[in-house]
């Protein structure tokens, strides 16, 4: 199943064997698409909201809600450019001009762009880090096959500039929150073939074997 076919809703299975066709099909067809193939249109506000609505179906220790999502629209883009040129330089004072550009652009090209935020510390001492995190991937893999479902390409984008000062100051982040990715969304302007995936029996075992 490609990315950019949308699956009409009176085709989508409720329960039973159908439904577990479904669902294979969608989790076969999901691919990441890098950011520089993703192009307009992005999903509607519409579409937006329902992809944001399927994170609440995360495992969620205790209702912790310990991630949450920053959209950069359009408009603020130029500002997620400037703080990932920042950032390039509190690596790398010496960073040519043409370095500092492409790191730029780099804030430009997903139709809907949005940060992934994850408090891994603090709150409730008996949910630790590492569960809040797997919440996290559980809320932003729900998310990815929303959009595959509606017929979007999507993809993870991560890098040092996570972890920058000035990345942290441009989307006020606490002191126990961490940027865990960016989450890019749009339609796929070429669509190739998916790497292979491992079989199950590459990571499966009993306990015993």
């Amino acid at each position: 199943m490609s990315t950019s076919q949308k699956i009409p809703a009176q085709d989508r299975p409720a329960s039973g064997s159908d439904a577990l066709q479904w669902t294979q099909a969608l989790l076969d067809g999901r691919r990441t698409t890098l950011p520089k193939r993703l192009q307009s249109p992005g999903p509607d506000a519409a579409q937006q909201a329902a992809i944001l609505t399927a994170a609440a179906a995360a495992p969620d220790h205790g209702q912790l809600l310990p991630w949450r999502f920053i959209e950069i629209p359009q408009d603020r883009r130029a500002e997620l450019a400037q703080a990932f040129a920042a950032a390039l330089l509190e690596r790398d004072p010496d960073a040519s001009t043409d370095e500092q550009a492409q790191a730029r652009e780099k804030a430009y090209r997903a139709p809907w762009l949005l940060l992934a935020v994850c408090r891994l510390r603090g709150g409730d001492p008996d949910i630790p880090g590492q569960e809040r995190l797997l919440s996290a991937g559980c809320a932003i893999q729900n998310m990815l096959l929303l959009a595959s479902a509606a017929g979007y390409g999507s993809g993870l984008t991560s890098g040092k500039a996570l972890t920058s000062q000035a990345l942290r100051q441009l989307f006020a982040l606490h002191d126990d929150e961490d940027a865990l990715c960016f989450i890019n969304f749009g339609t796929v302007s070429e669509v190739r073939r998916g790497k292979p995936r491992p079989d199950s029996s590459a990571y499966f075992s009993r306990l015993g074997d």
